[in-house]
């Protein structure tokens, strides 16, 4: 293979026309989007400067076609992953100053739908590379570029199930001020139905009242939050145990009416101590303690697809390296990233420019002043793991 010399466009016109590029995720059929245009402009890209280039069918959604790309250079075993997800939440574009498609600067800030979150990171290793060498490497470089992030990680989900790459280490450019990041918990939600038997109210004996059935689970749900407290300990975290969170309660029409059907749903999140089967279990054993009477009137279902705990060791040498030349020690955040399924391939540290507090918000920006130290941080990451 010859050296890779081809012209890209400039860093800001690759990032301008990934923020032109639409890629909505969304659980509204309505506002969700395929990431067919914007996979197929990365992969001209990644192709144009000599990768060899890969795409995969995730899934199709309301005839809108979701797809990973893997873009790889070098051979060997081992090397680096680089990755990202390529949908963004939706806009609403009434609340924004600037249009959230057209990348705009203002006041040393970069506004657009995913300039921070993440579009941008693709910009960042597409400039990284472009006047990469080869022949110089000695391990390969992969760069992944997921589906359904934003709603139920199914890109990465498949990829780790799937692929046949084993790089030594990955990284997933999730803003974080240029912080490495080795931890998070995980997410599970449900939904506890409860079936009971409506009647007028003037008799009780003739109905069963679901809601009071639900606080019967209720209660047993808090004792398990205690115990999970007590017994699931991880001091990485701000809130250093999982937690239970109950998010919504529906049931009745009318205070004269036995509520015949109540709708609990909660929200938990482990830490890396317990695994998903646990959780799972734990719940049902709670739910046997509830009057034996009720339990064919009592179910469970899924909300969304589970996330696991990601947690990577502080002794692995990606942590040390960008530890190293950050002069930042990791640490561990609360939201949850695609980093829950790369971590069953290799290594996974999460480190990317910009804030999350500027993800998911109206007005979305990256601060100029992480792009230099952005471009010199994928430089190093790659000169050290595959040269």
């Amino acid at each position: 293979m010859s050296i890779v010399t081809k012209k890209l466009p400039t860093f800001i016109d690759l990032y301008s026309q990934l923020i032109a590029t639409p890629s909505i995720s969304s659980n509204n059929p309505l506002i969700d989007q395929s990431n067919e245009d914007i996979i197929h402009l990365l992969c001209e890209w990644f192709e144009h400067i000599g990768f060899k280039v890969e795409t995969t069918f995730v899934n199709n959604i309301n005839n809108n076609i979701k797809l990973n790309m893997l873009a790889s250079i070098g051979n060997g075993e081992g090397g680096l992953l680089l990755t990202g997800h390529t949908d963004t939440i939706p806009a609403d574009i009434e609340k924004w100053t600037y249009n959230p498609f057209i990348l705009t600067e203002k006041n040393n800030k970069l506004y657009g739908l995913g300039s921070v979150d993440m579009k941008c990171f693709f910009a960042f290793i597409l400039n990284a590379v472009r006047n990469l060498n080869p022949l110089k490497l000695k391990k390969p470089l992969y760069i992944l570029a997921t589906a359904e992030e934003e709603t139920s990680m199914a890109g990465a989900k498949q990829f780790s199930e799937y692929t046949t790459i084993y790089p030594d280490y990955a990284i997933i450019g999730e803003p974080s001020c240029l912080k490495p990041i080795r931890a998070h918990k995980g997410h599970i939600s449900k939904a506890i139905h409860i079936q009971g038997q409506s009647a007028h109210s003037s008799n009780p004996f003739k109905g069963i009242n679901a809601i009071e059935i639900v606080y019967e689970i209720i209660d047993y749900l808090l004792k398990l939050r205690n115990d999970l407290r007590e017994n699931y300990q991880n001091n990485l975290f701000n809130i250093p145990y999982p937690t239970i969170n109950f998010g919504y309660i529906h049931g009745g029409h009318a205070s004269n009416c036995i509520c015949g059907y109540c709708e609990l749903h909660i929200d938990i999140r482990p830490t890396s101590d317990i695994t998903i089967m646990e959780i799972n279990n734990l719940i049902n054993n709670v739910l046997t303690y509830v009057n034996p009477c009720w339990s064919k009137r009592i179910s469970i279902s899924e909300l969304h697809p589970y996330i696991p705990a990601y947690e990577c060791s502080s002794y692995h040498e990606i942590v040390k390296f960008l530890e190293r030349i950050t002069g930042t020690k990791a640490c561990s955040v609360d939201y949850c990233t695609e980093a829950s399924f790369i971590q069953k391939i290799c290594p996974t540290l999460i480190i990317g420019p910009g804030s999350i507090e500027q993800a998911h918000q109206k007005d979305e920006f990256l601060d100029m002043v992480f792009i230099k130290p952005t471009h010199n941080l994928i430089k190093k990451l790659i000169h050290y793991f595959c040269y």
